[in-house]
């Protein structure tokens, strides 16, 4: 009887430790990353300048703010949530509403000068599936002073991170910068002939590449405790996530090269469900299997498109592009190691020889993992709304 009580005792501590797991990270399940607000700036003739800015509008108008990984974490986040529930009709008169705010926190100066803008068009999409955010087009123009030699760029942080991007006139961008707190950007030549070094962009992507895993992207986080926590040990832990960096780059590369491609609507779902998979596996087997590797590699060519379609928003420029990519990787590189040695500060190095960490820590989490990303999967697919 008390070895009866005492399983019960076990089963219930384990379901409470999963359902508290769940409830910690249950907001973020729910939540919508935050996407950088993408300006393209062009000068296009009789001394005007333009902006062509694709952005979350319901973020901006929320004033959700850079200094939050999803809207979730933002006190605004029930007027996010009301705003991305509107049709375009409403949406549109709530930025109307919002017009001389958004002017204001949008300055182009141009040798010191900021230029009065105006917004020339707006272009709003249906509600659509709100599984995904909406993407909103702006267009907004103002007036170079005369003899105007640099114009700088800034984004007030209250209405998200942004990129300030350069086309060059060929459907490539000869400058592109991400702009996290809000700016100014480096003084950008009227006349062109702004770029960036290769030395700029590699650690400018670092940070990118670090910032979409920490804090920004669950889904990957998850991926990687789901690695730690079926072996903790040191070698087997670096040959997986090895593993993954290798496969991701594969793709992501690809990616940018326009050589594959695959809609969100298909890479989302399988990347929840590559953690759901490996969440599994850590309830039915105690040991790392010998193939396991090979088919986390599979998982990271996955995860690969998932991040291309990051820095496809970024317009990373073709003359650095091998140095953006590596940055990017090494950032990603880096984000992983720091979740790895987290979940080796907290339980790794002080439980995982105890007879007892299988039972209180990995099947517990694992099954934590597993609930998330089924609701993951159903979520992107549409079975819930």
């Amino acid at each position: 009887m008390k070895m009866f009580s005492r399983s019960i005792n076990q089963v219930l501590a384990r379901l409470v430790l999963a359902a508290l797991f769940v409830a910690g990270i249950s907001t973020a399940v729910r939540a919508h990353e935050i996407r950088p607000a993408i300006a393209d700036l062009e000068f296009v003739g009789d001394g005007r300048v333009q902006l062509e800015m694709s952005l979350i509008l319901e973020a901006a108008l929320a004033e959700i703010g850079a200094d939050h990984a999803d809207t979730e974490e933002s006190p605004n986040a029930q007027k996010y949530d009301q705003l991305r529930l509107m049709d375009e009709a409403e949406l549109a008169i709530e930025f109307e509403r919002f017009e001389a705010r958004f002017l204001n926190g949008v300055t182009l100066s141009a040798d010191g000068t900021k230029i009065p803008l105006s917004i020339d068009k707006v272009d709003l999409d249906p509600v659509g599936d709100t599984d995904f955010a909406r993407l909103s087009r702006l267009t907004l123009s103002g007036q170079l002073p005369l003899n105007a030699e640099n114009v700088e760029f800034s984004f007030n942080p209250s209405f998200g991170p942004s990129v300030i991007r350069v086309p060059d006139g060929n459907g490539e961008f000869s400058y592109s910068n991400y702009l996290e707190n809000g700016g100014p950007s480096e003084p950008i030549p009227v006349e062109g002939g702004l770029s960036m070094s290769a030395g700029e962009v590699f650690v400018d992507y670092i940070g990118i590449g670090f910032t979409h895993i920490v804090p920004k992207g669950l889904d990957h986080i998850l991926f990687v405790v789901g690695l730690f926590l079926l072996s903790p040990r040191l070698k087997p832990l670096l040959i997986q996530i090895t593993s993954f960096t290798i496969a991701h780059s594969v793709t992501l590369a690809l990616a940018m090269l326009g050589i594959i491609s695959a809609p969100a609507s298909i890479v989302e779902p399988l990347i929840a469900a590559s953690i759901v998979f490996i969440a599994v596996e850590n309830l039915v087997t105690s040991r790392l299997s010998p193939w396991r590797p090979f088919v986390i590699f599979g998982f990271g060519l996955l995860h690969g498109l998932g991040f291309a379609g990051v820095l496809t928003e970024f317009g990373l420029s073709p003359t650095h592009f091998v140095s953006g990519l590596i940055g990017f990787n090494v950032g990603v590189e880096v984000g992983q190691l720091a979740v790895v040695a987290a979940c080796y500060a907290l339980f790794g190095a002080w439980f995982s020889d105890k007879s007892w960490y299988r039972a209180r820590v990995t099947i517990p989490m694992s099954l934590a993992i597993a609930f998330v990303a089924v609701w993951w999967v159903a979520e992107r697919t549409g079975v819930v709304a």
